[in-house]
């Protein structure tokens, strides 16, 4: 008995751990979602690095999508952590395309989109299109990690080498956090779980559509 209530705190101390996480996207004001160095290019390996590693968390819309891509591998029933994977990738190939001067169009807005839409995946009760999903998490990623890209900018290779290493790793990290959260409450009840992903994919959704707000009224 006790070692069912155990097993029961443990997952329920988790899933609160999760939303309160989220929430604080939520209550961060968006002015943090700025350059970690306050603008001045990393000039070396651990500046890179730093930088790398709080890009994708100082920027809201980037630190829900992570958690977001986490959470929605634990619905396929295999093969679920491509999701995060490949998003992971994309984000790398994003910025390499910032890096070689070729422009994308819209980026804050496509960025915006993808937050409300990965939400919105995870909000649906039925369980999602591996093939799909990770198609669109990974041209959703190559905008990101465009974005990623303006922040090094005219840096050289140690600092841009570390940079990458930064903020895939620290992507991988959350995500396959959230994916272990995720499946964690998902051993319980198939119904429960349901429910908690899809509150969730509520929460990433009202998260991108204020993105999107502020986006197109400025």
């Amino acid at each position: 008995m006790l070692n069912m209530l155990s097993k029961q705190g443990i997952k329920t101390l988790a899933f609160v751990g999760l939303i309160l996480v989220i929430n604080l996207i939520i209550g961060t004001p968006s002015a943090l979602a700025h350059h970690p160095l306050d603008g001045a290019i990393p000039s070396n390996f651990f500046e890179g690095f730093m930088s790398g590693l709080a890009h994708p968390i100082i920027g809201l819309d980037h630190f829900a999508f992570v958690i977001a891509v986490g959470l929605l591998a634990v619905l396929p029933n295999k093969l679920g952590l491509i999701i995060p994977s490949s998003f992971c990738v994309a984000t790398a190939f994003g910025t390499a395309i910032h890096l070689a001067s070729i422009d994308l169009p819209l980026p804050e807005l496509i960025i915006a989109v993808s937050v409300l839409t990965i939400g919105i995946a995870l909000a649906l009760e039925n369980a999602v299109n591996l093939v799909l999903i990770v198609v669109v998490t990974a041209i959703a990623g190559i905008f990101h990690g465009y974005a990623y890209g303006e922040s090094i900018v005219g840096a050289e290779m140690t600092p841009l080498t570390a940079y990458l290493l930064g903020f895939v790793g620290i992507q991988l990290v959350i995500s396959a956090i959230a994916f272990y959260l995720g499946s964690l409450i998902s051993k319980k009840s198939a119904k429960k779980t349901s429910l908690r992903l899809r509150f969730c994919g509520f929460i990433i959704c009202g998260i991108g559509l204020t993105f999107l707000s502020n986006t197109l009224l400025g």
